[in-house]
């Protein structure tokens, strides 16, 4: 039998159709010594190009644990990961990139890290990253400071996809929109930070293809950032965010007609012409605004919790697997 825990590498690949067969065969190298058993979950993320067709070649020829899920459109790379998660049978869950930047030979040393330090999540660490400086360092840099700032969760890389997690951890997590890269934030949602490691790992050149990422991605990640600051603080209270907001609003505003007030009938002044006026009256209509609209969050939220079963991505039907098949199984078995 076999010593290490069951694993499941999950790769969501869009456009790879030079690298798909390269990928199938590097991680088999990388995990060849791995003395436990394994399977490889490929996701077609709707790819326009020969991505599905070559990973389904590969899983021929090197066998049922390699695994291939098509996604019947493009849905981006945060829905093609949940549907590979969701997949995956494994007691570890290993993510990474279908752009052979990522090196599988890390997978067993992090696994082992993983299991040495007892850690729910161990993030890998770019610490050599091999890409352009402005294009894609500078945006990196930024984003994983001003993540690091706000959520409170300390990490050098969010944006290496190469990660190990415990599947009982990683599950009890739901990933919308393009939030893969907050993965580590939400995590620390569901367990202690101090369970939460990282560290380096190889990065290699693009050799095919080009970049799905620039510059613009950092705007796109400083909105992800509010979004995530009120998810972790406000998903089940969205009230007291609005109506805190609704509150102080209604309150300054208040202070300001109480004053014209006082103004008008105690000194006689004209106040119909101070922007005062209007300035207190758009206080009062923006306090009922936040206020009305947090009650309506509040009654999303429920629905939410209610029934959060739905998924973001759509998989093309397929036979079910038995549990016992399409290992790669240990050598010594």
């Amino acid at each position: 039998m076999s010593n290490r825990p069951t694993l499941s590498v999950v790769v969501p690949m869009y456009k790879e159709e030079d690298v798909a067969q390269l990928l199938v065969e590097r991680v088999h190298d990388g995990l060849s010594d791995y003395q436990g058993n394994w399977e490889l979950v490929c996701v077609d993320d709707g790819s326009p190009d020969q991505t599905v067709d070559r990973l389904k070649a590969a899983a021929e020829q090197f066998g049922n644990q390699v695994r291939v899920i098509e996604l019947q459109r493009n849905f981006g790379q945060t829905a093609a990961m949940q549907a590979g998660i969701d997949a995956a049978r494994g007691e570890l869950i290993v993510t990474m990139d279908g752009d052979l930047q990522n090196d599988p030979k890390d997978i067993p040393r992090m696994v082992d890290e993983l299991i040495e330090r007892d850690l729910d999540l161990l993030q890998g660490w770019r610490v050599n990253r091999q890409d352009a400086a402005i294009k894609r360092k500078l945006p990196s840099k930024i984003a994983n400071r001003l993540i690091a700032k706000i959520t409170g969760v300390k990490l050098h890389d969010y944006g290496c996809s190469l990660k190990v997690y415990r599947a009982s951890v990683l599950k009890q997590v739901r990933l919308f929109g393009e939030m893969h890269r907050f993965i580590p934030v939400w995590v620390a949602g569901v367990t202690s930070p101090r369970r939460i490691g990282e560290t380096p790992v190889t990065h290699h050149a693009r050799e095919f293809g080009e970049s799905k990422y620039g510059i613009s991605r950092t705007f796109r990640v400083i909105i992800d950032i509010i979004s995530v600051f009120f998810f972790l603080r406000y998903k089940a209270r969205p009230g007291h965010f609005f109506g805190s907001i609704g509150l102080a609003s209604g309150a300054i505003g208040g202070a300001m007609l109480s004053w014209l007030f006082a103004v008008k009938f105690f000194l006689g002044e004209d106040i119909g012409s101070r922007p005062m006026l209007m300035i207190a009256i758009f206080l009062i209509l923006m306090a009922l605004q936040f206020v009305t609209t947090g009650v309506i969050a509040e009654m999303l939220s429920r629905i939410f919790f209610q029934d959060n079963r739905s998924a973001s991505f759509v998989v093309r039907p397929s036979a079910p697997i038995a549990d016992d098949e399409c290992w790669k199984r240990a050598d010594h078995e």
